[in-house]
């Protein structure tokens, strides 16, 4: 590539939060550096707005009290972050942050030693993404198979690489089978596509008898619906059956996750053959690697001592796996996009509508069923 190709002007959606407890988003004009030797500069076509991107976007902001101002195409959002809750903060204060962990587009300038991948649609992930143009390396970019939209491959590494790597814990750590909360979203789809061709037994947890009816409709074999006056029962009957000892809960806050401990004890006391004033010996694990419910996490610890809850997340999940475990992972998501890992979006937004009150209000609700994919070439 010539030295004397113009800089790119570019635009990215940032996030600030000022030590004043204001939370200000807003498009900023960047100009985008050259590739260096090893990275590719991609026009970016496409970014999901996933729970993950909502703690950078949006913060602990109190969405009820959001202003708009600017303008159509350049709008500005400020919104009051509750006193409370600035402490968490403080590491990020009045820093003018890029948002966005996936996306996908075609790559309009490479280095000399990424010249293969010019002209090519790819998917990519590391930040930043909610942009016209996004530089990258590389090896953080993956080519999206023949025929594949942008909008195909904005998705194919946060939901998808999670979803594999639930099966991987499974594995790894010798459980049988699995539970997985918030079910019908579109991460818990793939789960569900995944366990039915990997063989894998897998428990769904859902909030609504629609939500249970769209997960049966894609040959789900075991669903529980939380709102149901049988939860608990249909919970711990779908456990023995599956024999779970393994929980991902995206929910967080509330006493789902006790709920899920207590039917995995009642579970294995179905099945004891003597008492234990320690519980049963069956050992329970729940992850939590989401926040749908922002409130504590309730256990009020009546379910034996054989039992750990802790939090999981993807990147370090990927680093302790290894390199070569998590290329495996990705060239699966590759093979499998627009099957197994196909995600539906029900809106497409510019960067200037991502901006809107309106659609902040709903991609902030994060409710099953809504999936909002921001398009930067609009």
């Amino acid at each position: 590539m010539s030295d004397a190709a113009p800089a790119i002007q570019g635009l990215e959606l940032h996030s600030t939060v000022t030590h004043q407890g204001q939370l200000i988003l807003s498009l900023a004009e960047v100009q985008v550096p050259e590739p260096g030797p090893d990275e590719v500069i991609v026009q970016v076509e496409a970014s999901p707005i996933n729970p993950s991107d909502l703690g950078l976007l949006l913060g602990p902001a109190d969405i009820a009290t959001l202003q708009a101002s600017g303008t159509a195409a350049r709008p500005v959002l400020t919104a009051t972050i509750p006193a409370a809750r600035m402490g968490m903060m403080k590491p990020r204060l009045d820093q003018s942050l890029a948002v966005g962990n996936e996306g996908a587009g075609t790559v309009i300038r490479a280095g000399a030693n990424a010249s293969a991948l010019l002209g090519k649609k790819v998917g990519m992930f590391g930040g930043a993404m909610y942009a016209t143009h996004r530089k990258i390396l590389a090896r953080d970019c993956s080519v999206l198979p023949e025929g594949a939209s942008a909008a195909d491959g904005a998705s194919m590494f946060v939901n998808p690489l999670t979803a594999l790597c639930m099966v991987e814990v499974l594995k790894r750590e010798g459980h049988k089978g699995l539970v997985h909360t918030a079910a019908a979203s579109n991460l818990g789809q793939m789960l569900n596509r995944i366990c039915l061709a990997d063989g894998v037994k897998l428990v769904n947890v859902v909030r609504s008898p629609e939500q249970a009816a769209l997960l049966k409709g894609q040959g789900a074999q075991h669903v529980v619906d939380s709102s149901s006056e049988t939860f608990q029962a249909d919970l711990t009957d779908a456990i023995v059956e599956t024999q779970a000892t393994l929980a991902f809960d995206a929910v967080g806050g509330g006493k789902l996750a006790n709920s899920i401990l207590h039917a995995m004890e009642a579970a294995a006391n179905r099945t004891a053959t003597e008492y234990s004033r320690y519980g049963s010996s069956t050992f329970k694990q729940v992850y939590i690697y989401g926040s749908l419910d922002l409130r504590p996490t309730e256990l009020d610890r009546a379910f034996g001592l054989s039992w750990s809850v802790g939090g999981f997340l993807l990147t370090p999940y990927l680093q302790k796996i290894g390199l070569e475990a998590a290329l495996g992972l990705r060239q699966r998501v590759a093979r499998e996009l627009t099957t197994t890992f196909a995600s539906h979006y029900t809106s497409t937004l510019s960067l200037a509508e991502a901006l809107y009150p309106d659609h902040v209000r709903a991609y902030a609700r994060k409710a099953t069923g809504e999936k909002f994919l921001i398009n930067p070439s609009l």
